[in-house]
């Protein structure tokens, strides 16, 4: 289901997968099977969406950003794609950020480019992730740190 309220440019989505209202997907994006892509969310064209994701309202997923399957992505979470930014000024290369298999973003998190938060991690609302998450942790705070294992 696509809204008729949504802008989505793409072909490349995948079965049963809902994109509400107020959603813009660039062409060249790329979204999985059973995904639920909330109101006001934007995916830029260098994006990877796998299966059974949940993105909630008002995230933007800029080029360069991989979301696994089963991941879970909070209301207002924010990806960055360039270190350094200046108006007008663009990088040659985005940094990749990977978001695994099974993880986890509490709302209003700020994930920086070119971390990659690992398999079944869960980050808490309102972190500001600057470095690479491990498999099963949870981290928070800002910046966030390690917390515990899960």
């Amino acid at each position: 289901m696509i809204h008729k309220l949504s802008d989505v440019q793409s072909q490349n989505i995948g079965e049963n997968t809902n994109i509400w209202q107020f959603c813009v997907v660039l062409p060249e994006a790329k979204i999985g099977s059973n995904c639920n892509i909330c109101a006001s969310v934007l995916v830029d064209n260098d994006v990877v969406i796998g299966n059974n994701v949940t993105v909630k309202s008002g995230v933007q997923l800029w080029d360069g950003v991989t979301v696994e399957d089963n991941v879970f992505i909070g209301p207002n979470v924010t990806f960055t794609n360039d270190l350094f930014p200046r108006s007008k000024v663009h990088p040659k290369v985005y940094l990749k950020t990977i978001i695994k298999k099974g993880a986890s973003i509490g709302a209003n998190a700020t994930i920086l480019c070119g971390v990659t938060i690992g398999e079944n991690a869960m980050i808490g609302a309102g972190s500001v992730v600057t470095k690479n998450v491990p498999d099963g942790e949870v981290w928070y705070g800002n910046p966030a740190k390690f917390a515990r294992k899960i």
